[in-house]
């Protein structure tokens, strides 16, 4: 019998004034603690049952652990979504999974009363402080292991939103995985301007940090120059990003100096694959080494990661983590040797319990516990693992497989590159043409007639884009991971064309 919430609420029973939430407000264990007992009567009071669904939509917010925790307690199974969701697409979640109450942060409260109120759903505004008043439960439900805890939606990108069945077991798995390859302690200050809605904030770093006793501080929304201002101020020592906050840290203005984070001890990326010279340039302003990990919706957000105990080599997300296991096959499914890239398939305790009313979509994507993951990577002989792209991404241009992270990596050694997406766009002659979506740095000018010169000079002509757009900012989802399916590729088909006919 587990729930997440017995791992949090141990610490209200064994120092009640421990400070679980610092940042904007603090919050004590004990306090967190009543506000979800609370929730969780006011849950039980309307008449819910423990995995009857219920649909929680809020930013990274000290209100956010205080109802996600009281749903927990209650025993019901929460589904999260991203603020700016619409009114269609709320409607989906809603008729899919089949939920019994809406709970939405008053900012981005309308769309979800509109999607509630036309079903006839209870809706329920979350205000500051979390105003909801009930006779609190004082024990939370114990779930069987395999018990629906959470379903999170993915992305849709190859068709509608599956629902991705995350058990009671799989919380805890999750951060009984990450507890030692982290070395957390409860004097450990935790920081994250990540969506806690998103797998990677809730489950990875939400969920780490309380159970083991730590404090989280939040920012919502993210903001460079205040996300180091809470790094200074909290004196934070660990902080979770991705990649493009840990760009926008780096690009950041400010008196900044590594003096300044001496309190950092670590810091972790994941969402997406980290280009190594970010990594580098952040290490030498800042005093951090940033940890690359890896992990899916699928797979509560856990698969590998650097490891404190090991070796750390950067560029890879590290080895997998306790418990789970990798392997790297061909197209017809046999087991690669180390160094050759294939699919990475993942096994073990934090993968998911299957796709929710979608039993096809269970069978095609998870075969004797093994999840098919949709990435190209490679192992190394010592088992760490490198993500070399989304298969789907892979660009065969005039038969040879170009993986665009490793053009990426390149362009972003470039001085005047701040963020850059390789794509492959249909071509006539070699099938697939490579093109690169690129936002410069501040003061810096270049043409894609210099970029292409440059990066001749360091990748195989094959490899070199041909097809140049700049642009301000590239497409972003709600962790701030880079979304190439937003890319205008017809825009970039029309700047080849207007190329052929210049020349």
């Amino acid at each position: 019998m587990v729930n997440i919430v017995s791992r949090v609420w141990a610490h209200a029973d064994s120092e009640p004034g421990r400070v679980a939430v610092r940042s904007p407000r603090t919050i004590t264990f004990e306090q967190l603690r009543e506000t979800n007992r609370r929730v969780a009567g006011a849950v039980r009071a309307a008449g819910l049952q423990p995995l009857d669904r219920v649909l929680f939509i809020a930013p990274t917010i000290p209100e956010f652990p205080e109802v996600y925790y009281g749903l927990h307690a209650a025993g019901v199974t929460v589904t999260t979504m991203n603020v700016m969701s619409t009114v269609p697409e709320i409607d989906y979640v809603l008729d899919d999974c089949d939920a019994s109450l809406v709970i939405a942060w008053h900012e981005c409260a309308e769309a979800a009363r509109t999607a509630a109120e036309r079903r006839g759903i209870p809706f329920w505004q979350l205000d500051p402080g979390v105003t909801i008043e009930a006779e609190p439960l004082m024990q939370a439900h114990e779930h069987e292991p395999d018990d629906t805890a959470i379903i999170l939606y993915t992305s849709g990108t190859t068709g509608r939103p599956k629902g991705a069945e995350l058990t009671a077991g799989n919380l805890v798995e999750t951060v009984d995985s990450f507890m030692p390859v982290l070395e957390l302690s409860d004097d450990d200050r935790f920081g994250t301007a990540l969506p806690l809605f998103h797998v990677f904030g809730q489950a990875v770093c939400m969920n780490t940090a309380l159970a083991v006793g730590a404090s989280f501080s939040l920012l919502s929304p993210f903001d460079p120059v205040k996300m180091l201002e809470m790094v200074r101020a909290d004196r934070l020592t660990t902080l979770s990003g991705v990649p493009t906050m840990w760009n926008a840290m780096l690009h950041a203005q400010g008196d900044f100096t590594p003096e300044d984070f001496a309190s950092l001890r670590m810091a972790t990326s994941g969402g997406a694959s980290l280009p190594v010279e970010v990594i580098r340039a952040f290490g030498e302003r800042f005093g951090c080494t940033i940890l690359e990990g890896y992990g899916l919706t699928e797979t509560t957000g856990a698969a590998t990661f650097n490891d404190l105990r090991r070796e750390q080599r950067t560029g890879t997300t590290g080895p997998a983590l306790p418990g789970t296991v990798i392997e790297v096959r061909d197209s017809t499914g046999a087991v690669l040797p180390p160094g050759e890239v294939g699919e990475v398939f993942i096994k073990g305790p934090t993968v998911m319990k299957g796709y929710w009313n979608r039993p096809e979509a269970t069978a095609s994507e998870l075969v004797d516990g093994w999840l098919k993951s949709g990435d190209l990577g490679s192992l190394d002989a010592d088992g760490y693992l490198t993500i070399v792209d989304r298969v789907k991404d892979l660009v065969i241009r005039g038969g040879y497989n170009v993986y665009p992270r490793e053009v990426e990596e390149v362009l972003y050694e470039h001085p005047a590159i701040v963020e850059v997406a390789v794509v492959g766009i249909p071509d006539d002659h070699y099938g697939e043409e490579i093109a690169a979506v690129i936002a410069l740095a501040p003061g810096h000018e270049t043409t894609g007639e210099e970029l292409r010169a440059w990066a001749k000079e360091r990748l195989s002509a094959y490899k070199v884009p041909r097809v140049y757009s700049f642009v301000d900012t590239l497409p972003k989802g709600a962790t701030g991971k880079i979304q190439k399916r937003a890319i205008d590729k017809d825009a970039l088909l029309e700047i080849a064309r207007a190329a052929v006919r210049a020349r």
